[in-house]
């Protein structure tokens, strides 16, 4: 039997890795993509524990948009200025 050759644990790389083949990356190459297409919002512990999941919060978020666009336009229609009658 042959004997087993012992493995440094400390390398990761491989002798195969041939680093003169590769070319220089660039930095931030994607990020403006990343950013268009990323909106990520973390919710306190507590705020989370009240969904079951990411469909409930934007459920709810949706309901509360409707519900503040209902508000304010009701808001604009009855700030109209109302003038005094005698009678």
């Amino acid at each position: 039997m042959k004997a087993k050759r012992k493995v440094d644990m400390d390398d990761d790389l491989r002798r195969e890795y041939d680093f003169s083949k590769l070319k220089a990356g660039v930095r931030g190459k994607y990020v403006g993509r990343y950013r268009k297409g990323t909106n990520l919002i973390r919710l306190d512990r507590d705020v989370a524990a009240a969904f079951a999941d990411d469909t409930a919060v934007n459920q709810t978020l949706r309901a509360a948009l409707k519900l503040s666009e209902a508000v304010r336009s009701k808001a604009r229609s009855s700030n109209k200025r109302v003038e005094r009658t005698r009678g």
